[in-house]
């Protein structure tokens, strides 16, 4: 099967993030849990960075995909 992925955007690129879903969940369902994880993270911390957000995360089962953005195709 495979690998869902969901990107976390940012205002700026090198801060944008790949997560990879776990299995049991879908689309609709990652995204919401997602963001309650980063909304509490942050609620708890406002100073958090994200090593906290990526913790929190994959204690949740998700996974904090590496990748490289290629060039811009214009």
């Amino acid at each position: 099967m495979p690998a869902k992925i969901i990107m976390l955007p940012s205002k700026t690129l090198e801060h944008t993030r790949l997560i990879k879903i776990p299995q049991h969940y879908d689309a609709h369902e990652a995204f919401r849990h997602t963001t309650g994880l980063i909304a509490g993270v942050e609620e708890e911390n406002p100073d958090c960075t994200w090593d906290d957000i990526a913790e929190a995360l994959e204690e949740h089962g998700f996974e904090v995909v590496n990748y490289i953005m290629g060039p811009e195709i214009g």
